[in-house]
């Protein structure tokens, strides 16, 4: 039997946000490596209502994910880091950078954006990324597309946050693999890959030299190579493959 495609709802989105008072975004705006953020727990109740979340803390180096750590347990937005000797919370979910460390942290749930998403219809869908001082939502909305202008615009006023869309779907849309591979790169990896992109390095004949794009990156030409082939290595991965492409 099909189906009117006038009548199937949901749409699934990739949101970009930033938001005032939250202790992730200040500390990726500060220091390297990023945050995953797995899931919310409701604290028991006390006089001062708190939420605990599991994260991952990630980055290039040991030293740059202890300093974010070690950025997130002063920031007098959040509680104590409790670091988890073995990571459990992440599953299958594919996480950037070399090193990775998983925490518990106790916070002010008054900071989160997610009560306000959802109360206009966004339901996140898979770990939130925050890197650059940036939140990377992959969402599902109950409606459909024209429907999504509107509620970012409620999202936008009521949560004080700056949206964008980076990505949108209908709900039958599968992220392809391309995607997922991109999400294990590291913030210099993916934007080294897709200013070589850009500028043509992939084509043949080159559009750009290697020393031409490193200067344009601000890198030098060893960090230019080692960035390219670490993201050519993630992205090319055998047992991810199938018929995506870079584009």
């Amino acid at each position: 039997m099909s189906t009117d495609s006038s009548t199937v709802r949901g749409t699934r989105l990739t949101l970009e946000l930033w938001h005032p008072e939250c202790w992730a975004i200040e500390a990726t705006d500060r220091l390297g490596g990023g945050i995953l953020a797995h899931a919310i727990y409701t604290a028991p109740t006390t006089e001062e209502q708190s939420v605990n979340g599991l994260f991952t803390a990630y980055g290039d180096t040991t030293n740059e994910v202890e300093a974010l750590l070690e950025a997130i347990d002063d920031s007098p937005l959040a509680g104590d880091v409790l670091e988890l000797q073995e990571r459990f919370g992440g599953g299958e979910t594919a996480v950037p950078g070399n090193v990775a460390r998983e925490f518990f942290l106790e916070y002010d749930p008054g900071v989160m954006i997610c009560p306000t998403l959802l109360e206009h219809g966004f339901v996140h869908s898979s770990p939130v990324r925050i890197e650059d001082g940036r939140e990377v939502w992959e969402v599902c909305f109950a409606g459909g597309r024209e429907g999504v202008e509107s509620a970012l615009e409620g999202v936008s006023e009521d949560g004080c946050a700056e949206v964008s869309v980076e990505r949108i779907a209908t709900r039958s849309s599968r992220a392809p693999g391309y995607k997922r591979r991109m999400d294990t790169l590291t913030a210099a990896q993916r934007e080294a890959f897709e200013l070589a992109r850009r500028r043509g390095y992939y084509q043949w004949p080159r559009g750009v030299s290697t020393r031409e794009l490193a200067a344009e990156f601000g890198v030098s030409k060893t960090t230019l190579l080692d960035h390219l082939r670490k993201a050519e290595s993630k992205l090319l991965d055998p047992d991810d493959a199938g018929s995506d492409e870079f584009y």
